[in-house]
């Protein structure tokens, strides 16, 4: 009488090394680096078809602010309170309040790091490209210092970026994970539009914040990561 046969065991689907994570997030950080080079290349060069693009986008959006005077005082309130720099910011510290109370040290002190080098950055890129921002005749919105890159697209997607990070480090998925991906992504969207529907960037100047931002967010996890498996015994 034969025996009834084994049942068939399925191996256990391999470990995926942390080494994965981090050469994801080294080679995103390695591609949006070479992308903003040549956009920032591009802008110091005044290249013809990115500036004509550029007009064409500020003309028309600007025709549009100042006929709609409704939606622009909407696009106003968000740029100064919802997606204003500051509030962003705000938003960084009360993460790194709650990662300093978890005992979290390295991580509130990296993600610290991280936003201030980003405002560095923002800041000390304006100073070198110098561009002058849109000038208009009847503008809708006033702003100062150097354009590119936009500091609101930027401290938004540095921002929303760390954030993003942090929450799924800490567990976040399902329905958890896509609202916040949602909210991230419309709040990156917004501070960028909505600083050129009123008049005081360019175009190129936002993708620059969005390029610069998702590059500084995407090294800094890259880092975080090696810095994190060499402290391992």
């Amino acid at each position: 009488m034969r025996s009834p046969s084994a049942p068939v065991v399925s191996p256990p689907p391999p470990a995926r090394s942390p080494l994965a994570g981090l050469t994801t997030a080294g080679g995103v950080a390695a591609l949006l680096a070479v992308l903003s080079g040549v956009l920032t290349v591009l802008v110091v060069a005044e290249w013809g078809p990115l500036f004509s693009f550029d007009r064409w986008v500020a003309e028309e959006l600007h025709r549009r602010a100042v006929a709609d005077p409704d939606v622009t005082w909407v696009n106003r309130v968000l740029t100064d309170w919802v997606w204003d720099p500051w509030t962003m910011r705000l938003l960084t510290a009360v993460a790194v309040i709650a990662l300093w109370l978890r005992r979290e040290r390295l991580l509130a002190l990296w993600t610290t790091g991280t936003a201030a080098l980003g405002a560095a950055v923002s800041q000390g890129a304006k100073a070198a490209v110098g561009r002058e921002r849109p000038q208009w005749p009847d503008p809708v919105d006033s702003a100062h210092f150097a354009a590119f890159p936009s500091g609101h697209a930027m401290t938004a997607a540095v921002t929303c970026g760390l954030l993003l990070w942090l929450v799924r480090r800490h567990g976040a998925d399902g329905w958890l994970w896509r609202t916040a991906v949602v909210v991230a992504s419309v709040s990156v969207a917004g501070a960028g539009l909505t600083r050129l529907w009123l008049g005081v960037h360019w175009s190129a100047d936002v993708w620059g914040g969005w390029l610069f931002g998702g590059c500084l967010v995407a090294f800094s996890v890259a880092v975080y990561g090696r810095v994190t498996l060499s402290r391992k015994p």
